[in-house]
């Protein structure tokens, strides 16, 4: 009855406060005259108004009235909190590439490209009396599109609220639990999209179904990936390996150089698990790594023509069944060092079609004769490349000039991912929803800066 009491003498107070202002002002401006010091009258009206101000806010925020235009302030806390924990998340390829988090140039739907220089030509010089006719080229570009525009909703009503309250469960942690799942499922979402990218790669190392690391003291898998990486002019740049649980797993468990600390020079690896540099490479973890099916070509082998080292279309021979698909790592007889990733296959072999090897193409040529071509096994498609290789663009949602229905937004970044997600509130009839928000697309920017480490 008291707080009732005070309430309603604290409204008073804030009208008498705003008559007595405005009877003022009129009749200041009525006379013509500037305006001078304000009386004792009024200023003691403006000093209980903002203490009545005052008092009226804190009984808002203690009984949930909400008075004047709603925001999003009050609950930074519940979404920072919920923010560390969709910071464990094992999402490493976000944190691995080279990211544009303000792409606002395109709208979903529509790619922004960047130029790609192509190989140089070197010609001997001769002395003339003009210098040669040439040096003109094709320049390529590359793209990245927005290709998602993602949201994830959570609703409230008064009714709901008032049954959490009295049945003694925390409304403010179903609702930071809520906004945690929100984050992790959007950064999820952007985690397969990058590792998808595993079509993209230029080529292949290791045993498809066996997961890299498993022989004990040997770093080879690390190694080879390096070599590709080194063979494809990727020189000076940072490189990333990003590996499934398994090879991880394999890692932590058969690599005791790892965790010796008078070998390796530090014991994160042995005390905390904590993996850092391994041969020039950042050793990441995702629990969005691909093992994609493959295609079904089987007894495939090239025409009778020969093929230079740097070919990357060949003509396959009018023999052998299935298909061969984007993204199957293929051997070729006669090249045991090499795996190469199809960029694009053959609906069927057995028209004597052709299929397009990633850049840099054939690492060893092929002689004039049928040479088979065999398809790798299904296996985990663990990922390396230099960052530069695979860019992730985002940002947040376009909204018209006039805007929308939502009484306030603000946006949360995470400090570990770097994504930033807004996030919006909508007033409804007697409820409220929260809206978490992101727009994204990703591409590879250098195909032969990306390779694949089979498991």
């Amino acid at each position: 009855m008291k707080k009732m009491f005070a309430f309603a003498v604290a409204l008073a107070a804030m009208a008498l406060s705003r008559a007595t202002s405005a009877a003022t002002t009129s009749a200041q401006a009525v006379q013509g005259f500037a305006a001078p010091a304000i009386s004792k009258a009024v200023f003691c009206a403006r000093v209980v108004r903002e203490l009545a101000y005052g008092y009226i806010w804190n009984y808002a925020a203690k009984t949930g009235l909400v008075l004047g235009a709603n925001n999003l302030t009050g609950l930074i806390n519940t979404l920072y909190n919920a923010m560390d924990v969709v910071s464990r998340e094992q999402i490493g390829m976000i944190s691995a590439v080279s990211s544009d988090m303000t792409f606002a140039r395109a709208a979903v739907g529509q790619t922004v490209t960047s130029p790609v220089a192509p190989p140089a030509t070197a010609t001997d010089i001769v002395p003339a009396v003009t210098p040669p006719d040439d040096g003109d080229q094709n320049i390529g570009n590359k793209g990245v599109t927005l290709t998602k525009a993602r949201r994830v909703p959570i609703r409230w009503n008064g009714e709901e609220k008032l049954a959490l309250d009295n049945s003694g469960n925390s409304y403010n942690i179903i609702l930071r639990d809520q906004f945690a799942q929100a984050m992790r499922t959007l950064a999820n979402e952007v985690e397969s999209d990058l590792t998808a990218l595993h079509v993209k790669a230029s080529r292949a190392y290791g045993t498809p179904g066996t997961a890299p690391f498993g022989i004990a003291n040997e770093l080879n898998d690390t190694a080879g990936a390096l070599r590709i990486l080194e063979d494809n002019g990727a020189q000076g740049l940072d490189f990333q390996l990003v590996l499934g649980s398994a090879a991880m797993q394999n890692m932590r468990s058969k690599q005791s150089g790892l965790f010796k600390v008078n070998e390796a020079g530090r014991e994160d690896m042995l005390r905390n698990g904590i993996t850092d540099r391994l041969q020039n490479l950042a050793l990441r973890q995702s629990s969005q790594i691909k093992r994609p099916a493959k295609g079904t070509a089987v007894a495939v082998t090239t025409n009778a023509a020969g093929y230079a080292v740097g070919a990357t279309i060949i003509t396959l021979a009018a023999a052998g069944t299935g298909a061969v698909v984007a993204g199957d790592v293929v051997s070729i007889a006669g090249d045991p060092e090499n795996k190469y990733v199809v960029a694009s296959g053959d609906a069927d072999a057995s028209n004597g079609g052709t299929i397009t090897l990633a850049a840099p193409g054939l690492m060893q040529a092929i002689p004039a004769a049928a040479t088979a071509i065999t398809v790798a096994n299904v296996g985990f498609r663990n990922l390396f490349f230099a960052r530069s290789a695979i860019v992730l663009a985002t940002r947040v949602p376009a909204l018209p000039a006039q805007g929308d229905s939502a009484v306030d937004r603000t946006i949360i970044t995470d400090p570990i991912s770097g994504l930033s997600f807004e996030v919006s509130m909508y007033m409804q009839y007697r409820q409220v929803q929260y809206e978490i928000a992101l727009v994204w697309g990703c591409g590879t920017a250098k195909d032969e800066h990306f390779g694949i480490l089979l498991g």
